[in-house]
């Protein structure tokens, strides 16, 4: 019974994996319409695995259930991903504050100058790995502030905004930038300028968001065409917004 179970887990964990890099890399796009019986079909696996799986994604608000006509990947909803983002900067802000009114420069902040200062260029970090560097510096100054109450909620809205943040390191120039950027903030924290660290974290903050919104819009229109041109899907456009100028 134990195995059986076991394998049952292995085998949601792999449908779950599986589903949420297919959301990721635009293959399944946001409006996209599917079956349980289709994922099972594609993956070999089960109903019951499947279901685990799209239920997991549910919960983390990749995927939402139709009544009766199965399941969609959930559109975008850049209204919230706005509203999310100015909390998370309210959040980050108040940081700042807190952690230049510490009587000593928190031992995070001095991690943080190491990794965003490397002597040569040579030694940056590179695709999924300047990703994790990039969340874990917003999150280590949200924590270095010592309010845990302020570090659950931040880490609630960077597992939300994950899934279009990513895209903020997919162009050479906007990595080069995030370095430029963080190493300015932590050189105003160091010099204990409140305002001025929370006013450039704050830039740094804007400048992705309209990044990631620009590239993320020209991600779903390509990969909707690319499903047009190939199987013939009718995905409809207007399930995403249409770019502002």
């Amino acid at each position: 019974m134990a195995t059986n179970t076991k394998r049952k887990e292995s085998m949601a964990d792999r449908v779950y994996e599986a589903l949420k890099d297919d959301i990721f890399e635009y293959r399944l796009i946001p409006g996209d319409k599917f079956s349980e019986g289709d994922v099972g079909t594609r993956l070999n696996a089960s109903r019951t695995p499947v279901r685990e799986a799209l239920y997991r994604l549910q919960r983390e608000g990749f995927v939402e259930v139709l009544f009766r006509s199965g399941w969609q990947v959930k559109p975008f909803d850049f209204q919230q991903v706005e509203e999310l983002y100015d909390l998370r900067i309210t959040l980050e802000r108040a940081a700042m504050h807190k952690i230049c009114q510490q009587s000593e420069i928190p031992q995070t902040v001095k991690t943080l100058t190491a990794i965003w200062n490397p002597d040569h260029p040579s030694e940056r970090a590179v695709g999924s790995t300047v990703r994790a560097l990039d969340e874990s510096f917003h999150c280590d100054l949200v924590a270095a502030a010592g309010n845990r109450e302020m570090t659950r909620i931040h880490r609630e809205i960077t597992d939300r905004l994950r899934i279009i943040r990513r895209l903020d390191f997919t162009r050479d120039d906007r990595i080069d930038a995030t370095y430029r950027e963080h190493a300015e903030v932590l050189e105003a924290i160091r010099a204990g300028h409140a305002v001025e660290a929370a006013d450039r974290l704050t830039r740094h903050i804007r400048i992705s968001q309209k990044a990631v919104r620009e590239i993320t819009m020209e991600k779903i229109r390509e990969a909707a065409e690319a499903h047009q041109s190939f199987s013939g899907n009718t995905t409809d456009l207007s399930m995403a917004p249409e770019k502002k100028s």
